[in-house]
């Protein structure tokens, strides 16, 4: 099965999912604009319309697509606005891109039940989007985290995020 997320910059969502049971693979990319294979400059120019995103294949007698959504709200922040931390622009907006019907159905509830429950202070901005084509990042995008933990952005910023989203599964 196949889920596809935006939730700022791929490099941080793709590390938290490649350390989700029952996620087969994480392929960082680009979704939802107006150019056909976009470059990663392309996209951080804003101009394209894509959104980063990473696109997984999952198994659902492992894991569910309610699991999925729990960890991506869990693992961003849903309430701003085309921004995740020091990322600024519409490339880094928070959007679920939904596969078909019932990912759409359920991700909309999803998100009125944490509204409801007011999970969050501020509201909920996350677009549910229709997936569209998918393009693959650069290849040098995939696997980022684990291939340059020495970087500065990874070391300051995903690091501390895939530290506090690991000490979560051991509860």
């Amino acid at each position: 099965m196949k889920a596809t997320f935006g939730g700022g910059c791929f490099w941080c969502t793709e590390i938290i999912f490649l350390n989700t049971e029952g996620v087969n693979s994480v392929l960082p990319g680009y979704m939802g604009g107006k150019r056909e294979h976009p470059t990663y400059e392309q996209v951080c120019s804003g101009a394209t319309g894509h959104v980063e995103v990473v696109h997984l294949d999952f198994d659902e007698s492992k894991v569910s697509f309610a699991d999925l959504l729990a960890v991506f709200f869990k693992t961003h922040d849903p309430t701003t606005l085309n921004r995740q931390g020091e990322d600024v622009g519409t490339q880094y907006r928070s959007v679920v891109f939904y596969h078909n019907d019932e990912q759409r159905e359920f991700t909309e509830q999803f998100i009125q039940g944490l509204e409801e429950a007011r999970v969050y202070a501020d509201p909920i901005v996350t677009a549910v989007e229709e997936a569209e084509t998918f393009w693959p990042a650069e290849d040098y995008h995939v696997n980022y985290f684990n291939r340059n933990p020495e970087n500065p952005f990874c070391a300051a910023v995903i690091a501390p995020k895939l530290t506090k989203y690991l000490k979560t599964l051991q509860k």
